[in-house]
């Protein structure tokens, strides 16, 4: 008798959320620093994107202000601000649905890994309808550190039951893509912030696109091998 053949190994797609599903971090950085500035904190755009994409609110808020301060209450004043803004533009990057669509159609899952507190994933995904087409959703509450620790995506590959190696990240800042390959994890990156050249220096960035509409499944797994290896730290 005939062994029969092994099962293949499961795939997943990890996205981040906000500047990934979502072009929204102008709207993110225009409410953190308007935020800051009511702090006495004059912040420049471009370097704090830079230094803080990826990273917790909470990690956010102490390195500018310190850890003896009421994070929570700083956090939904900010919030507050943020949803005002961006609530009337929600909407997903263009492309998204297809690729997602025909993900689960190759059996490919779907995961969130994200930054973003509950509340803030509530009003994005719930906002668009998406959070039933998701096998997994990471976010701030469920890790302890932020990017570029790999903690969200290692996490996220596991409830998918996915090895990292067969894992793809799509991420918009440096900090994510690095958590990726901190995780032994290819990426995708998606220029709604920051221009290809921001990328320069990751060896795991398989793909630099503006939004989904030319990704393929298939061609994406065929670009993944060989596995790269786990820097985790």
């Amino acid at each position: 008798m005939n062994a029969s053949a092994p099962a293949p190994a499961k795939q997943a797609f990890l996205f981040d959320m906000d500047g990934t599903i979502v072009d929204n971090m102008a709207f993110h950085t225009q409410a953190w620093l308007a935020f800051f500035e009511r702090q006495g904190h004059v912040l420049d755009a471009e370097a704090f994107f830079r230094d803080t994409a990826g990273r917790q609110g909470q990690e956010i808020l102490t390195h500018y202000l310190g850890a003896e301060i009421d994070h929570a209450a700083l956090l939904l004043e900010k919030e507050v601000v943020y949803r005002e803004l961006y609530g009337p533009h929600l909407a997903a990057v263009a492309g998204f649905g297809q690729l997602i669509s025909s993900a689960r159609a190759s059996g490919v899952a779907l995961v969130v890994g994200t930054a973003a507190a509950e509340d803030n994933i509530a009003f994005t995904l719930d906002g668009l309808d998406l959070r039933h087409r998701f096998d997994a959703i990471v976010g701030a509450g469920d890790v302890a550190r932020g990017k570029p620790s790999p903690d969200v995506f290692l996490k996220g590959a596991q409830l998918a039951g996915a090895l990292p190696e067969n894992c793809i990240v799509f991420e918009d800042a440096p900090l994510g893509v690095e958590a990726a390959r901190r995780a032994g994890m290819r990426a995708v990156v998606l220029t709604t912030t920051l221009p290809a050249e921001a990328f320069a220096q990751f060896d795991n960035v398989i793909a630099i696109v503006p939004d989904f509409s030319a990704l393929g499944v298939e061609t994406l797994f065929a670009s993944v091998a060989p596995a790269l290896a786990p820097h985790h730290q």
